[in-house]
């Protein structure tokens, strides 16, 4: 019986690692809103388990979805950016990245104005990535959308339904019943709250940290004592403090609420993958740290706090929300820049993420009025103010410094200029936490520290040691250390000077000693890019081969490179025994004209490098997901089945093992 199962196994592993794997289904509609404006709606119905990634998922990581509107030029107009409707997003631990994406369906529209009376038809070639536990996949199609030009209607629909382009030419088309069912993605929900969660939470802190602040530390006692001298009951002075509080909550919930109305969800979202949108915020944040490190204050114009002081003396529930309001206006040049800040962050996530994070800042700021006036006794014990409170303004002032650096990555990822590269970034933070720590050692003073102390307090030594530790932390990141505390907050390590670290090439293998084509690839493996070009040096060391189709977007193919490739039992047989050809089947560097054709296979028109690599996959192996591992002999025949993703290293061992065992045979 054992056997019989073992057969049933081997069987069902072999028919998973060869077919072809379409698991994104596209549907065409046009609406049509007037004579020359339409909405051209895509929708994409996705397997279970599998996730679409979404236009907006940042550079680095997956493959993001592209709409390329081909015969745009002379006769219609596009209105806007393609958008879409709500994604996950959930951090990549391998690619140090947030990823944007799509379960179950999803929905994009692309409003366009026709300039051409007499077009029929407009053709929309969407091309992306689909990822499921395992395997990751690339779904390209022709979308053909019928425009109703003389339909006499209002709103007219046409819909058609374009099989997934990997078994299907580009021109056919199923015509179907039109459906009103929206793609909602209702997985989309508890992401969303764990989101809103962590910025309720981190904008919650910040309130506390803007408590601690010159301009408002010293304001809690006298602001209370003021409630409950004027209040002629204990009650009643309760009762002010909490109407107080609630005013300083509603103010800002106010302000988050005006920046979702003005922006919109979509437009934060938008924003939140703009390089220039990083580009400003670092401008911003520089700005704020500035102020906080004592160069300038920001402050809003003296005649407002006069006129809403008038206001505030009027007594009653509207003095109070002036009194409110006053403590925002006085307040703004200390809690302006951690407010920013928090609608930069806040803004990437879009949606009601601003609202949530004001309601977060203010509640912390509102709570010790409403806590101090219910429990006056509690005054006695709150420390005095002193130069500590600058302490905490300054130290906020390197964290606005530091962070406004992570923007400015951002922005140099998009435009992969490489000019802050890991190494120049992680150098970056090192100085400024050292400049930090060294203020906290008291080593030099700022322009609003009073006189030089001849001691610190335990506190502030405490706060030293760690800056200190983080800062010491760092510099192993400068040699190719992974720095996993920081991931996501440091560019990956493939966007360095040296990708693959000290370690992993200078001591092992220089590139004057690389074979002709040949290039480093993980684990200072030698790899081949170009098939031909690696069957010749196979060939020519009378070697077996390791065929790895893979993607520079590929997750999956990074963790097995990651956690399979690097254990010592597997690295050595890949290095040594083996001649490694990474085929990428996701990049889109264009062939020359003379080497494009037409696919035998598939129908589809073969332009870049991907499309070579993912048609040679389908039609040798009847497989079009990566990653796919197969060993050849050194004339380049098959010796054994093919393996997809697995992190069962002794599996894998065997695999290749018995690969090579084989290779060597023939």
């Amino acid at each position: 019986m054992r056997k019989v199962f073992s057969i049933i196994a081997l069987v069902v592993v072999l028919f998973g690692t060869a077919q072809i794997v379409e698991p994104v289904k596209w549907s065409a509609k046009v609406v049509k809103l007037s004579e020359s404006e339409f909405d051209l709606i895509t929708s994409a119905t996705i397997e279970e388990g599998w996730h679409l990634y979404s236009q907006f998922t940042p550079d680095g990581g997956a493959r993001p979805l592209i709409f390329n509107y081909k015969n745009q030029k002379g006769n219609y107009q596009l209105i806007g950016k393609t958008k879409e409707s709500k994604y996950k997003k959930t951090f990549n631990e391998i690619f140090e990245i947030d990823e944007y994406y799509f379960i179950g369906s999803a929905t994009f529209t692309q409003r366009i104005k026709v300039i051409n009376t007499k077009l029929k038809n407009i053709v929309v070639f969407a091309e992306g990535q689909a990822c499921i536990e395992g395997k990751c996949v690339p779904t390209e199609t022709n979308l053909q959308f019928s425009l109703p030009i003389e339909a006499t209607n209002t709103v007219a629909t046409t819909e058609t339904v374009v099989p997934d382009s990997s078994t299907s030419t580009s021109n056919q088309r199923i015509e179907v019943k039109s459906t009103k069912k929206t793609a909602t993605n209702q997985s989309h929900t508890p992401e969303k709250n764990k989101s809103l969660w962590t910025i309720f939470i981190l904008s919650l802190l910040g309130g506390f940290a803007a408590i601690l602040m010159p301009c408002i530390f010293p304001m809690i006692p006298m602001t209370v004592s003021f409630f409950t001298k004027q209040s002629k009951s204990r009650a009643e002075g309760i009762r002010n403090a909490i109407l107080y509080g609630l005013s300083i909550i509603l103010i800002y919930v106010l302000l988050g609420s005006v920046i979702t109305a003005v922006f919109g969800p979509e437009a934060l979202n938008e924003l939140s993958t703009s390089a220039t949108f990083n580009i400003i915020f670092f401008g911003l944040l520089v700005v704020f740290a500035l102020s906080f490190l004592g160069a300038f204050e920001i402050v809003l114009p003296s005649s407002w706090a006069t006129r809403i002081d008038s206001k505030a003396d009027k007594g009653g529930i509207i003095g109070i929300v002036f009194m409110a309001l006053a403590l925002a206006v006085v307040s703004f040049s200390c809690t302006g820049p951690i407010v920013g800040t928090l609608l930069v962050e806040s803004s990437r996530n879009g949606g009601m993420a601003p609202i949530v994070g004001m309601f977060g800042f203010s509640l912390a700021i509102a709570l010790p009025f409403m806590l101090f006036a219910m429990f006056p006794g509690w005054l006695n014990s709150m420390p005095k103010s002193g130069g500590w409170l600058n302490t905490v303004k300054v130290s906020l002032g390197f964290l606005e410094l530091a962070f406004a650096f992570k923007f400015l990555s951002n922005a140099d990822l998009a435009y992969q200029k490489h000019w802050l590269e890991r190494e120049l970034f992680i150098a970056i933070w090192i100085a400024i936490f050292t400049a930090w720590a060294l203020y906290l050692f008291g080593k030099y003073m700022l322009p609003h520290d009073y006189e030089k102390a001849d001691k610190i307090g335990v506190g502030r030594l405490t706060m030293a040691i760690i800056v200190t530790a983080f800062t010491v932390y760092m510099i192993p990141g400068l040699w190719g250390a992974p720095l996993k505390i920081l991931s996501g907050l440091t560019p990956p390590s493939t966007y360095s000077e040296i990708p693959q670290g000290i370690n992993g090439t200078t001591q092992n293998t220089s590139k004057s000693d690389l074979p002709e084509h040949a290039h480093l690839g993980p684990h200072g493996i030698i790899a081949f890019e170009d098939y031909e070009e690696g069957l010749a040096y196979a060939q020519k060391v009378n070697k077996p081969i390791l065929l790895d189709f893979t993607g520079d977007n590929c997750a999956n193919c990074r963790l097995m490179e990651d956690k399979v490739w690097s254990k010592p039992e597997i690295l050595p047989l890949i290095k040594n025994e083996l001649v490694l050809i990474s085929l990428y089947c996701d990049r889109k560097v264009h062939l020359p004209k003379d080497k494009q054709y037409i696919s035998k296979t598939t129908g589809k028109e073969v332009i870049t490098i991907g499309n070579k690599w993912t048609d040679f996959q389908i039609t040798r192996y009847a497989s079009n997901a990566q990653p796919l591992y197969v060993i050849l002999n050194a004339k380049g025949e098959d010796v054994s089945k093919p393996i997809a993703y697995t992190t069962d290293v002794q599996e894998y061992k065997k695999w290749l093992e018995d690969g090579i065992t084989l290779a060597n045979k023939k």
